[in-house]
């Protein structure tokens, strides 16, 4: 079968495509430079060139295949101009559905985010929690328009939503993945007193896949391997590596007034690597519940031990520890 990818060289869509080609899949992926094309053809498929902007390049890559895989998209906190971002993950979702449609293809999958549930705190957010009316970043209302957009489009062809919690594992060692090294190394010695909720990269491919066979037309299904407090975290990183790592925890009503004060740093040109929208989302915390996933699909998750026994053994061996 062929199949085509947007957003294969990215961290998600690296994992994706490698679970497609072991599975014997014939892989179209999108691709926009020559060092995307290097990975791609490392990794078992077939760069072309397209854009999820432009209409056209889209339908000629999608031309041939039962099922689009739409990864692509931004995310990131702390940006200057979000523009770009909700252009991306907006504008670019409805391109590639409208193209998909033209190119006569069965069935689309979008890889959402967990974000767009926007349970309150303390709650654990599912595929029916009832937004909290507020959202905590500029990425999560990208993403939670885009997967409204995608709804309220009803394209003529089916497709299933995938909502992955914050996506970690071996292969990604930026952005939150930057924060987990950081506790590991001992650069940061103080994180709010909160929960976690993670998925394993690889559980994140394999729910993808497990979607496109098995998941219902319209339906939704948050993809997240377990939900861990900070505390409970730390402790575990801290009996694989063998010593306990010198971390405090500040309560949530502690940590949320750091957010003004860190967006008037960063506005006076104060080069600090937090901002108001990242201090809400990690004070404010997350609890998702990916059993439907599991019910619906049989996506069998990954255990937050053997997860961190894992990631800490990458981390190792691309020379990231300094422990």
């Amino acid at each position: 079968m062929r199949v085509a990818i947007t957003g294969g060289s990215g961290v998600v869509g690296r994992a994706v495509v490698g679970h497609l080609v072991a599975g014997g899949f014939e892989v179209a992926a999108t691709s926009r430079s020559e060092d995307s094309d290097a990975v791609l053809s490392g990794l078992g498929a077939s760069p072309v060139r397209a854009d999820i902007f432009d209409h056209g390049s889209l339908i000629s890559a999608f031309a041939g295949a039962e099922r689009v895989f739409h990864v692509a998209g931004l995310n990131a906190m702390c940006v200057d101009d979000p523009v770009p971002m909700w252009e991306a993950n907006i504008d670019g979702t409805l391109t590639v559905a409208e193209a998909a449609v033209e190119a006569g293809v069965n069935r689309l999958i979008y890889t959402s985010s967990a974000a767009v549930l926007g349970e309150s705190r303390g709650e654990i957010g599912d595929e029916d929690s009832e937004h909290r009316g507020r959202f905590l970043s500029r990425y999560e209302e990208s993403k939670f328009l885009a997967e409204r957009a995608l709804y309220e489009l009803d394209p003529d062809i089916e497709f299933v939503v995938v909502n992955p919690s914050s996506v970690q594992g071996p292969g990604r060692a930026t952005g939150t993945g930057e924060l987990i090294l950081d506790v590991l190394n001992g650069k940061l010695k103080v994180l709010a007193d909160t929960s976690l909720s993670l998925v394993d990269i690889d559980d994140c491919a394999r729910g993808h896949l497990l979607a496109a066979d098995r998941g219902a037309d319209r339906r939704r299904y948050v993809l997240n391997s377990f939900t861990v407090t900070a505390r409970e975290a730390v402790a575990m990183i801290s009996d694989v590596l063998g010593s306990p790592l010198d971390v405090r925890f500040a309560p949530p009503w502690l940590v949320r007034p750091a957010g003004p004060v860190a967006d008037f740093l960063r506005w006076i040109k104060v080069p600090i690597p937090f901002c108001g929208e990242m201090i809400a989302t990690l004070a404010h915390g997350h609890r998702y519940d990916g059993a439907r996933a599991t019910e619906e699909l049989g996506l069998e998750y990954t255990g937050a031990e053997p997860f961190i026994e894992r990631l800490v053994d990458w981390f190792r061996s691309e020379g990231l520890t300094e422990r």
